[in-house]
C-alpha cells in the first residue's frame, strides 16, 4: 500500500462521510444525531463527540468542504487542503491511542468532532497529492452514481464504490449482456 495506515483509514473515512449523502435511494445517512453517534462510533474516532444537533449541522459541512476535494484536480486539492489545515491552525504531531502505534494527529482529541475530521482528512490527502496518487482520489464509474471512493487497491483498478452496490450491479448487467449475445434474446432486467 502506498499510505501508511492511518492515511488509509482517513481517507476511506472521509469517503464514507461523503457518500452518506450521496445514496441511490436518495436518503442521508448522516440524517439525525443517532446517525452521527453510529458514524463516530463505526469509523473509531477517539475524544470529544457532543452528540448534538450543532456538531451534526458542522459535520454536514464538512461533508460538502470534503466533497468538494474529489472534483478538483491535483493542484486545486492542494490549494483547498492547505486553506483547511489553515484554518484549524493544524500543528501535526505524533501520539498513540486507542491500540493504534504511532501515528500523525494535527489537533487535539478535545476539539470538536468536525474540525478533528476535517483536519484528519485534510492531513490524509496531503499524502495523496505528495506521493502524486490523485487518480486514487475518484468519483464511482457507474453512469448513475455520483458515490466517491479512494482506490486502496494494488493495481488501480477499483472503480466503483461501496455505498450504491454498484459493483455488483454492474457485474450482473455484464453477466446479461454476455447470456443475451449467447442466446439472441435480452433478459428481462431484475429491479
Amino acid at each position: 500500500m502506498p499510505f501508511a495506515y492511518d492515511t488509509q483509514q482517513n481517507l476511506v473515512t472521509a469517503a464514507a462521510l461523503v457518500n452518506t449523502s450521496l445514496r441511490r435511494d436518495g436518503l442521508d445517512a448522516l440524517a439525525c444525531v443517532e446517525d452521527l453517534d453510529r458514524f463516530w462510533v463505526e469509523h473509531g474516532f477517539a475524544g470529544r463527540h457532543d452528540g448534538d444537533d450543532d456538531e451534526l449541522a458542522q459535520v454536514h459541512e464538512v461533508r460538502r468542504r470534503l466533497h468538494t476535494l474529489w472534483s478538483a484536480d491535483r493542484d486545486h486539492a492542494a490549494t483547498l487542503v492547505n486553506t483547511m489545515l489553515r484554518e484549524a491552525a493544524a500543528v501535526p504531531y505524533l501520539v498513540r491511542h486507542d491500540g493504534w502505534d504511532w501515528h500523525l494527529h494535527a489537533t487535539s482529541l478535545q476539539a470538536p468532532l468536525q474540525v478533528r475530521i476535517l483536519v484528519e482528512s485534510a492531513m490524509a490527502v496531503v499524502d495523496v497529492i505528495r506521493s502524486d496518487e490523485w487518480a486514487r482520489m475518484a468519483v464511482c464509474a457507474a453512469d448513475d452514481c455520483q458515490a466517491v471512493l479512494v482506490d486502496l487497491s494494488r493495481n488501480r483498478s477499483r472503480r466503483f464504490c461501496d455505498v450504491n452496490n454498484c459493483g455488483n450491479r454492474a457485474h450482473v448487467a455484464a453477466y446479461r449482456a454476455r447470456r443475451a449475445g449467447q442466446d439472441g434474446e435480452p433478459e428481462a432486467e431484475v429491479g
